[in-house]
């Protein structure tokens, strides 16, 4: 084999590890925040607002807007590629364990917003922000969990994937129907089309379902109708993520006679070195670059205060005692390889709310930039904070779970390390 083949082998093996992409997302996002609170946040800005693309199909965006509503699109795919799987034969693929993520998610965007809505209850134009500590940035919490999730039990990643899936889906509807002029409903049906043909095309009815295996390849089809997909979603109004989410789930799990590897497993094992080297890396430094305001100014302001409790404790009161009262009322089933203190450090975690809540936040107060700044900089102080919170409890549960091997003296971890086999499974 060539010395250059080797080499692109290795480093796509090394990238498919979820734990050195997340370092790399986390350098980035500390060297964006960094770069916009020293003296050259100028370049920065001018960076980030560099503007190109089509105009008249209204995707003349920002280099923020394409990090974004385009490159994170691609993450999201990967993620609801990973969840179909996880659905089909892993760990969601039991009703009662499928469902705990998900009220869990509801309960942990309930809570935060009420905690936001009584905190800033009697403000005036303050509590028009009640949803900006509802969602979870995904890339930032999987990034850390994978850094910091060695010796966790891998069901407790699937449960943070699905749960961070349904909030942001739950926040992206918030926006639509609260905080957004209204839908562009043509380019929307269009979409829902589209995806419906995506599906059908990888179910294998109709006549091209089978040009997966036939003497087109899958992608000359799939790629241009995943592209026009996501520029009708984005279109619409709609985040466009959703697009990505949509289509990752949509995926065909199970190979065909003839087929060395099913196209979910084969587009995982093309994506994940991308989305680990470059899309969440670049996602993060045009992103994470928001200027901390004076802290001590934050104390006393409502908005401020709501944010952060909402996020720092209203999301672990939500996903925690949402999932526990689950158990007990429905029923829901917590794997038996984890405990609750691994949810409630996973809880933690999904205190960082990066992409959405700094989206929702400049969407609450259009003109008012004193109450979008505070809302931003109490967004990046309960980040650092769940993040900080989260490390302790997961490395402290990590130590705990390498001491009580399961599975024959074997211990599956949270943050995957490896690249697939064949099969697509992790070694």
């Amino acid at each position: 084999m060539p010395v250059t083949a080797v080499v692109v082998t290795r480093l796509s093996r090394v990238l498919r590890g979820d734990a050195v992409g997340g370092g790399l997302l986390i350098v980035a996002a500390v060297f964006a925040l960094v770069w916009a609170n020293s003296p050259w946040v100028g370049a920065y800005e001018s960076l980030r607002s560099v503007t190109f693309g089509p105009s008249g199909l209204h995707l003349d965006l920002s280099l923020h807007a394409w990090a974004a509503d385009g490159l994170l699109a691609v993450f999201f795919f990967v993620v609801g590629n990973e969840l179909k799987q996880e659905f089909v034969g892993g760990e969601l693929r039991d009703p009662r364990r499928a469902v705990l993520p998900i009220v869990a998610a509801l309960s942990g965007v309930v809570v935060p917003a009420g905690i936001f809505a009584l905190v800033t209850l009697g403000r005036g134009e303050a509590a028009a922000g009640w949803g900006i500590p509802m969602a979870t940035d995904i890339a930032f919490a999987v990034a850390v969990l994978a850094v910091v999730g060695r010796g966790l039990p891998a069901p407790l990643r699937t449960f943070l994937l699905t749960l961070a899936i349904v909030d942001d889906l739950v926040a992206i509807i918030v926006i639509a129907v609260f905080y957004s002029a209204g839908l562009a409903w043509l380019p929307l049906i269009a979409a829902i089309a589209l995806l419906a043909v995506f599906g059908l095309l990888q179910a294998g009815r109709g006549p091209a379902g089978r040009l997966w295996t036939g003497p087109v390849p899958g992608w000359v089809i799939f790629v241009p109708l995943a592209v026009v997909i996501w520029a009708l979603m984005h279109a619409s109004g709609v985040h466009a993520t959703i697009a990505g989410a949509a289509m990752g789930l949509l995926m065909r799990t199970r190979a065909r006679p003839g087929e060395r590897i099913d196209p979910s497993h084969r587009v995982e094992e093309v994506l994940r070195p991308w989305t680990n080297g470059l899309v969440l890396p670049v996602f993060a430094l045009l992103s994470a670059g928001v200027a901390f305001g004076s802290l001590g100014d934050l104390v006393g302001e409502p908005v401020a205060v709501g944010v952060f409790l909402g996020l720092v404790v209203g999301k672990v009161v939500g996903i925690a005692g949402g999932a526990w009262l689950a158990t007990k009322v429905s029923p829901a089933q917590l794997n038996p390889s984890l405990g609750w203190l691994d949810i409630i450090g996973m809880a933690q975690l999904a205190g960082i709310g990066f992409t959405v809540s700094l989206l929702i936040s400049e969407l609450s107060y259009p003109g008012n930039s004193r109450l979008v700044d505070d809302a931003k900089s109490a967004v990046l102080l309960a980040s650092a904070v769940a993040t900080i919170l989260a490390t302790v409890i997961l490395t402290w549960r990590g130590s705990h779970h390498r001491g009580r091997p399961a599975h024959g003296g074997r211990v599956e971890t949270a943050a995957r390390y490896g690249p697939a086999d064949g099969n697509g499974a992790r070694r």
